[in-house]
């Protein structure tokens, strides 16, 4: 629930996603932004509560649409071994305490794509956020993604052939099979429907694409009918323009992406999310990476190169880091990420931002603006001029609820 009194924020600076602000002011009353301006010229009642932040920026609560509360680092254990020897009631728990750090660093909206094998807890843990019997971001959830039947993991050639191994996602082969899963994820509380349009299923372990261009348009017409919108999990660039091609509203990672594949997802309207930071992740924990000491790794420079062909193309690009990779409340690698392979700071806070929210099609969320949802979190310094200042963060309010305090 939103603090009863009104909030009056003081600090030295605001950035609305937009423009920054000097001595400006803002009136959270309720769980809306009441009014935002000039300090001095900022009428605010009596009983408001004061709120000084000195030296420090406020902005909007910032976005991450490519998170996984279930997981957590590679480096501590393997994905195979979270899946198959950690209970959903331990990893709910993680996850409680994942979606806790998060918030405290300042991101104060998920998309989490996919429980990996802990069924429909995401859907548990979002009641549980909003119900305010624990702290955590805004949550949109996918619950069990769905993949091509034999295509996921853990990976049966891994294991004796007469295993019979849960899987991280919910199977489906053909039209019929595809569009039940969808149904049967939106009956169980999806906000969106992931879907892997391919996996490193080849010989020798190459991804390839996993569904027919006719079991994607399936899907994703299925999803649009239900009233939700459809996430493709895609590296490589036939997935990616299977996708593109059957109408999905984002893709996740894209790092094989062509320029003709990035172009058609401008010109359809598909959104990016780039995950940069998971392949730095795993080139620290399996391949010897250092950053600053060692060369970038070859899933590194793939990313790179399409994130650099998607911005040359105008494609919408929204921040969406993989987190659950790597360690929860480190969101934030993310941005810095995006400014080191080319925008400036101010848009890689929009892409965490009101380019985040135009994904999520939240028309009140993403901005310091008057009757937009109050979200917002200060830091030191001014992250529109070092992207580095978003570490520092000092303040954190969701829905007009204070949950960190300078």
């Amino acid at each position: 629930m939103p603090d009863t009194k009104p909030i009056l924020l003081l600090p030295e600076r605001v950035w609305t996603a937009g423009e920054v602000h000097a001595r400006w002011a803002v009136l959270v009353a309720g769980n809306r932004i009441a009014a935002a301006g000039p300090a001095d010229r900022l009428d605010a009642p009596p009983d408001a509560e004061r709120i000084e932040l000195p030296g420090q920026t406020l902005l909007p609560g910032l976005m991450d649409l490519h998170s996984h509360l279930f997981l957590h680092s590679y480096n501590r254990t393997s994905w195979d071994d979270q899946v198959l020897k950690e209970s959903e009631a331990y990893r709910t728990l993680r996850a409680v305490t994942h979606a806790r750090d998060t918030l405290q660093a300042g991101f104060t909206t998920l998309r989490d794509l996919g429980t990996e094998g802990a069924g429909y807890a995401d859907v548990a843990i979002k009641r549980a956020i909003d119900e305010s019997l624990i702290e955590g971001p805004r949550l949109y959830v996918a619950g069990r993604a769905i993949v091509a039947t034999g295509s996921y993991g853990p990976a049966a050639r891994n294991y004796r052939p007469d295993c019979c191994l849960p899987q991280g996602a919910e199977e489906a082969s053909g039209v019929d099979e595809i569009v039940r899963a969808v149904r049967h994820q939106a009956s169980h509380g999806a906000d969106w429907i992931k879907v892997y349009a391919d996996y490193r299923t080849g010989p020798n372990g190459e991804t390839r694409p996993t569904f027919s261009e006719d079991e994607l348009r399936a899907l994703v017409a299925t999803a649009h009918d239900t009233g939700r919108p459809v996430s493709a999990h895609a590296a490589s660039d036939e997935g990616m323009r299977r996708s593109a091609v059957a109408g999905v509203d984002t893709i996740e990672h894209g790092y094989g992406g062509s320029d003709a594949t990035f172009a058609l997802m401008a010109k359809k309207g598909v959104a990016f999310l780039p995950t940069l930071t998971a392949p730095e992740a795993i080139g620290e924990y399996f391949f010897g990476y250092v950053a600053g000491k060692t060369e970038p790794t070859a899933q590194m420079r793939l990313a790179e190169q399409g994130f650099r062909t998607a911005l040359k193309h105008g494609v919408m690009i929204g921040c969406g880091s993989d987190v659950g990779v790597f360690a929860h409340g480190t969101n934030q690698r993310e941005l810095a990420w995006m400014v080191r392979l080319g925008l400036t700071p101010a848009q890689a806070l929009l892409a965490a931002t009101s380019v985040d929210a135009k994904i999520l099609g939240k028309q009140d969320l993403g901005e310091i603006r008057e009757g937009f949802l109050a979200d917002a979190i200060a830091v030191k310094g001014d992250p529109v001029q070092d992207i580095a200042a978003v570490k520092n963060v000092t303040f954190v309010m969701k829905n007009g609820r204070i949950h960190r305090r300078p």
